[in-house]
């Protein structure tokens, strides 16, 4: 089956690139945009503030933390599939942020990935919690599948990821194998691209990230991932800093997030560091199977799904057991 983009290409298109541009000193104009941006995208969960899993709150700037990037096609060709129009979420990754090291961790998780899903009180594709309880379901599943506290979120919808790419430039990716792929307006085969290093513009890295004819989810989480470093690097070129007011257009119309303008300019050590930002990516490994309903799933590989749990928990710093117990039952 096919799916659209991830849009997690750009989660730092929008959290990063707002806080470079303003902290970069672009000027006053820029910076009272990305202001302006960020408060129309704020979106509080319903729990509050602070993760069930935090005893005291965290401040980005002051303490390791996590960002839940959850990408969705809201698109109407993709509702129009979904019987009770609502959107799955066809991206997720978790960014851990350790503010000493002034690092970051990126996991991406499958979407279809078989986990419990509090808001319905059963197990099922992890893609389906935002349809079924939105933003709030999503982060209260991820927590539980990974056993630590998601204390920020940002939801992108994919249709600004084509803006994005276009307007640093494009991309310079060496694509893995000859492909044909959809167009965003949902054409079989408008995008052909042959194997090679060559530069991308927004349509061409949208099937790129968005194929998975000839190749696993885990191998388009990889590629996704790397997508991600492909485009922070056009975004801190001197050529891309100039377009930044298109950037933030295109993302601020596609964005929600629990975070305020102050909280995303406190990222800005982590991009202007002088040997440059660069991550470390993660991946659940498994393999698909079927679950007693005759649903195929990725399942999850419970010796790798520990190991990432510690990983993640060491960047983070937390304690070996969760600051806040979950109640029995």
């Amino acid at each position: 089956m096919k799916t659209w983009l991830k849009p997690t290409l750009w989660i730092l298109a929008a959290v990063l690139l707002l806080a470079v541009g303003a902290a970069a000193g672009y000027g006053a104009y820029l910076t009272d945009k990305v202001r302006e941006s960020a408060e129309d995208s704020h979106e509080e969960l319903g729990r509050g503030g602070k993760s069930d899993k935090r005893s005291t709150a965290v401040t980005p700037g002051e303490d390791n933390l996590s960002v839940l990037i959850v990408g969705v096609d809201a698109s109407a060709a993709r509702l129009e599939k979904n019987e009770d129009r609502s959107s799955l979420s066809d991206a997720l990754i978790l960014a851990t942020f350790n503010n000493d090291e002034k690092s970051v961790r990126l996991l991406s998780i499958p979407r279809d990935t078989y986990t419990y899903i509090p808001e319905v009180d059963r197990k099922d594709k992890i893609t389906h919690a935002h349809a079924y309880g939105g933003i709030d379901s999503t982060v209260e599943t991820v927590e539980g599948l990974l056993d630590i506290p998601v204390d920020y979120y940002a939801r992108f919808n994919f249709s600004a990821f084509i803006e994005v790419v276009n307007a640093v430039g494009g991309i310079k990716y060496e694509v893995p194998y000859d492909l044909e792929e959809q167009n965003s307006e949902g054409k079989d085969g408008a995008i052909e691209l042959e194997e090679g290093r060559q530069l991308l513009n927004g349509e061409e890295a949208l099937a790129l990230a968005r194929t998975r004819k000839l190749d696993s989810d885990l191998a388009r989480g990889q590629r996704q991932m790397e997508l991600i470093k492909a485009i922070a690097r056009e975004m801190n070129s001197f050529s891309s800093f100039r377009n930044y007011d298109n950037i933030i257009d295109a993302v601020g119309e596609d964005l929600t997030t629990n975070m305020t303008f102050d909280q995303m300019i406190a990222f800005k050590d982590y991009f202007l560091k002088e040997d440059g930002f660069d991550f470390k990516t993660m991946q659940l490994n498994g393999e698909g199977g079927y679950a007693g309903n005759g649903a195929w799933y990725f399942m999850t590989d419970e010796e790798s799904l520990e190991k990432t749990k510690d990983r993640l928990r060491d960047h983070l710093e937390l304690p070996e057991e969760p600051e806040v117990q979950e109640p029995p039952g």
